[in-house]
């Protein structure tokens, strides 16, 4: 187990060699969840994730002979990019082993920063299974992402950072994997000020850690996919269990679509690139996922290592879950004009045609009657029941699809 001191001596160790992000106040998204909201920008590491702040305290504790031999880490991407980073700035060999589908961003980067990357596993725990073979078989310390005391006492100086930058905080929303960042907040904040609440968020998909709490015990849970894959961790580990015990005070969830939105509403308000498992603090705030109004909260924007591969499908996927994407199914007559018809009547709601489509011979559709399909771009839900409504009244069958 680790105390506050421990994080007090890894902020001192890795003061001058870790990015003091902001926290920065929020008052568009304070105005929309009813709070005084701060976000705590540590996507703006140097490696675009807080990871950086447990490796490089753990890296900075390993012993001469240690450091000679080399790491490994395993990594679903952020921990695997801040060992490799800071490995190769202090002449340390380094070894990544990240999981078959890890994002290209996460693999080029650590690759760029001079390690040895390793692919195996659908997800963390099978890369984990091999980082540890791998390490008895050369010799080479395992820098754990999670479970190790000098790693969650470096994610811990986030939150004396947090304490520093607004002390009269009444509440912390923080993403949770397998518990290293959520464990060391906690600890740090709970000593510095008793009264502040530590909320913890996953992906419902992969709740680890609410699971392990409930059971008073680590469970594994079995293969998940989630688009915030940097907390897709089916384990979480013994000492932020630990630690979750004593000084966190609620684990909340959140769905795939929620997530989404939440990454496109930090690209749209915040101008900030937020993975999908740095977003789901503000997916929990914005969902009511927690009883909070009236109070300073503070949501920490975890990483920001998103594949452009992946960030269309979100953004496509935050823009349904708004209600600025909508999908229509109509039933018109299949004779001429009918269309231009129903096409007038979207125009005259200023919503945006997209794409359209018949769907011919399928459906318990009348001879003379045909289904469109209707992909549009709206303003949001109200905008999508008054088009609809425009359309029942010119006699059309209408279905929106959600």
């Amino acid at each position: 187990m680790i105390a506050f001191k421990d994080i007090v001596a890894a902020r001192e160790r890795i003061r001058d060699q870790i990015y003091l992000s902001p926290c920065a106040y929020s008052e568009t998204i304070s105005q929309m969840t009813d709070n005084r909201v701060f976000f705590k920008l540590d996507n703006l590491q140097m490696t675009g994730s807080f990871k950086e702040r447990g490796a490089l305290n753990r890296l900075l504790t390993l012993t001469q002979d240690r450091t000679r031999r080399g790491v490994i880490a395993a990594s679903a991407g952020n921990h695997g990019m801040a060992v490799a980073f800071h490995s190769q700035r202090l002449g340390i060999p380094a070894t990544i082993v990240m999981p078959v589908h890890a994002p290209l961003i996460k693999l080029t980067y650590a690759r760029r920063y001079g390690a040895r990357v390793r692919l195996h596993g659908a997800d963390y725990d099978g890369a984990f299974e091999e980082a540890e073979r791998l390490a008895k078989e050369e010799g080479s310390s395992v820098i754990h992402a999670f479970n190790d005391p000098a790693v969650v006492a470096g994610q811990g100086t986030l939150g004396l950072e947090l304490h520093e930058q607004n002390p009269e905080l009444d509440a912390v929303l923080v993403p949770v994997g397998g518990g290293g960042l959520i464990a060391g907040i906690a600890l740090a904040l709970k000593e510095a000020n008793p009264k502040v609440r530590i909320i913890g968020v996953q992906s419902e998909q992969i709740p680890s850690m609410k699971v392990a709490l409930d059971k008073g015990k680590v469970v594994h849970l079995p293969p998940a996919t989630t688009i915030a894959d940097g907390i897709a961790v089916r384990a979480v580990g013994e000492i932020p269990l630990e630690l979750a015990r004593k000084y966190v005070d609620e684990i909340v969830t959140v769905s795939e679509g929620e997530i989404a939105n939440a990454v496109l509403l930090l690209l749209e308000i915040e101008k900030t690139v937020a993975e999908g498992a740095a977003a789901v603090a503000l997916a929990a705030l914005l969902n009511r996922k927690i009883r909070i109004s009236g109070k300073k909260v503070a949501l920490v924007v975890s990483g920001g290592n998103i594949d452009v591969n992946l960030i269309s499908r979100i953004i496509e996927g935050g823009l349904i879950q708004d209600g600025r994407l909508t999908r229509l199914s109509v039933v018109v007559s299949d004779r001429p004009g009918s269309l231009a018809r129903l096409s007038q009547k979207i125009a005259e709601q200023n919503a945006n045609i997209l794409q359209i489509e018949h769907v011919r011979g399928f459906g318990d559709l009348a001879i003379g009657e045909t289904e469109v399909e209707i992909i549009l771009e709206t303003t949001g839900w109200e905008h999508i029941r008054q088009i609809t409504e425009a359309i029942r009244k010119e006699g059309f069958q209408v279905i929106v699809h959600r």
